[in-house]
């Protein structure tokens, strides 16, 4: 076999400093999506790794291996997307944004978007459906009432999230305490102490930005109603249209499997289409497909109502399979391994330990954009570290939701951004600066780490080893 040369630190970080400068000048100068930003760095970890004595056979088994984890996600995505073109063509979310309009308060309706989102996504555990579901529901209402699509857009993604990190339903809730070596209960209860307060911060200033626009709210009644109205003209509307999201939360609270879960819910979509809507086969085959076409007559709604099927999830699909794809190749030739050894050299208490798992994290997101690798890699990476601190796990599995399933949402060509861009309308670049959730997650982290707050022990303390990461 080919001897393999050592990697050098430089090396290792060429791809993802090639990522991020594409990434930024695709958002800034070019105005591309990112997929090109992300083959470009792929194809130079491969460069890489041949200059490194990997063979092709090598780098493609790690190609592959990356793209296979995220299969599972590929399956969601689809079905999500079958979805949201269901429950339009059902009436389910035009009554949730009929009722809505009616039943929420103006001058609470930001924090009680994220509160509303967050409650449908704990009890589902995805933010995806909740996002692509109640969350579109809450852009029409948002737009309606008159408060920007940027801040409507960061409530409802701070609101998934939150659900998303305290739900036992969720993928990634199950994924950071099973890698890093706690129980899920012992995850989540020690999630409390930076998830609620960082909520709760998030709520008060989306309370007080709200107030700004709630004299606008008044003066967009006209908008309200012709909403309404025009919901009313081209949907049945009827409080028996909500069971669908109630059927949605039951098959959750019963512990169904995501993928069979989310199909039986698309399908009842359909059903509700046939009964309520008098939708044909071919309509809904068509919305499920290539999504919804709304012509209610009010330009508000239509742009946010047409969404949905198959086809609108494809973009995101592809980034996502890059994005393993590069995560794959990275791990197979150690270039993460050698990112992660050189930060642990420079840990030197908790408070560094903490913040470097944060930033190992968030560069990962930077770099992949996949929230898997996210979690994963520095929960495998630092294990190690904590113990011979005396730390228990679980401030290890708490910082790396905190970074990899929360604060990935920052990185503007995301998996999750860009699906939220997909659903929601609005850029990324013009909704990350408002969800406060992620950005408070992250800082109480940090804090904690400093502070001691809420760092828990281990009652047995590990002998140190070599202080040396584990391998990845």
């Amino acid at each position: 076999m080919k001897k393999k040369r050592e990697m050098s630190l430089f090396l290792a970080c060429l791809p993802i400093l090639v990522v991020i400068f594409m990434a930024l000048m695709s958002v800034t100068t070019w105005k591309a999506a990112m997929h090109t930003p992300l083959m470009a760095s792929v194809i130079t970890a491969v460069l890489i790794g041949l200059y490194m004595g990997y063979s092709w056979n090598e780098l493609e088994d790690g190609l592959v291996a990356g793209v296979a984890r995220a299969l599972p996600a590929i399956f969601i995505l689809m079905i999500v997307g079958t979805i949201i073109g269901s429950w339009i063509i059902s009436g389910a979310i035009p009554a949730l944004i009929y009722y809505g309009l009616n039943i929420i308060n103006p001058s609470i309706f930001v924090p009680a978007a994220a509160l509303v989102t967050g409650i449908v996504s704990i009890s589902t555990g995805t933010s995806f459906t909740s996002i692509g579901t109640i969350g579109l529901a809450l852009m029409v209402m948002g737009e309606g009432l008159g408060f920007p699509a940027h801040l409507t857009a960061g409530a409802v993604i701070s609101g998934a999230y939150f659900g998303d990190k305290l739900s036992p339903l969720s993928d990634t809730t199950n994924l950071a305490p099973a890698v890093s070596g706690c129980t899920l209960f012992e995850h989540i209860g020690h999630m409390l102490y930076d998830t609620i307060p960082a909520f709760i911060v998030a709520s008060v200033l989306y309370y007080f930005i709200g107030l700004q626009y709630v004299s606008s709210a008044a003066t967009e009644m006209a908008s309200v109603i012709a909403i309404n109205e025009g919901l009313t003209e081209s949907f049945f509307i009827h409080p028996i249209l909500l069971v669908l999201p109630v059927i949605t939360i039951a098959l959750a609270i019963k512990k169904v499997p995501a993928i069979p879960a989310l199909t039986i819910v698309s399908i009842l979509g359909g059903l509700f289409a046939v009964v309520f809507q008098q939708a044909d086969i071919g309509q809904i085959l068509r919305a499920m497909t290539f999504g919804f076409t709304a012509e209610t007559g009010v330009a508000q709604a239509d742009n946010l109502l047409s969404r949905g099927g198959i086809t609108s999830m494809g973009g995101t699909i592809i980034l996502l399979s890059i994005a393993t794809a590069l995560g794959g190749v990275l791990e197979k030739t150690g270039a993460l391994e050698t990112i992660l050894n050189a930060i642990m050299k420079k840990v030197k208490n908790t408070g560094h330990l903490l913040l470097s798992t944060l930033l190992s994290g968030l560069a990962i997101a930077f770099a992949t954009g996949a929230q898997l690798l996210a979690i994963v890699l520095p929960a495998r990476m630092f294990v190690p570290a904590y113990k011979e601190r005396g730390l228990h796990v679980k401030n290890l599995s708490r910082a790396a939701e905190a970074a990899g399933t929360v604060g990935i949402n920052l990185v503007p060509w995301s998996v999750p951004a860009v699906f939220a861009y997909n659903v929601l309308g609005v850029n990324p670049i013009h909704f990350i600066p408002y969800i406060f959730f992620a950005h408070f997650v992250i800082l109480f982290n940090a804090i904690y780490g400093y502070t001691g707050i809420s760092i828990a022990k281990e009652s047995t303390s590990i002998p140190p080893s070599s202080g040396k990461g584990a391998s990845v």
